[in-house]
């Protein structure tokens, strides 16, 4: 997923955190200055379904527009199958042979 927070805030005439985050104080959401820090100049690795109400409100926007699907990273981090001769999928993930466990006491 891709943040979409200060391009939604831009196009709102939204230009500083500081902005955002006095207007999310007063729809009811108070956060701290470093929560903001974060949502505005990155990506949250997790956000809280009640915030995000709250910051589709403020910005008069749906939670698509905040948060952009990317299905080729999610396409790229898919494990390898495994193939057969011909160049199908075999639909099982090829195990990668390193270091064997030791062996159990006995």
């Amino acid at each position: 997923m891709r943040w979409n927070l200060r391009m939604k805030a831009a196009e709102r005439g939204i230009w500083k955190s500081t902005e955002l985050r006095r207007m999310l104080a007063a729809a009811g959401l108070e956060i701290s200055a470093g929560k903001m820090s974060g949502w505005w100049t990155g990506t949250p690795n997790t956000i809280n379904l009640n915030d995000l109400d709250v910051i589709c409100v403020v910005l008069d926007c749906e939670p698509s527009a905040l948060l952009i699907p990317e299905p080729d990273k999610v396409a790229a981090a898919r494990p390898l199958v495994a193939r057969t001769a011909d160049g199908t999928s075999t639909g099982r993930v090829t195990p990668r042979f390193g270091n064997p466990r030791s062996e159990p006491p006995v």
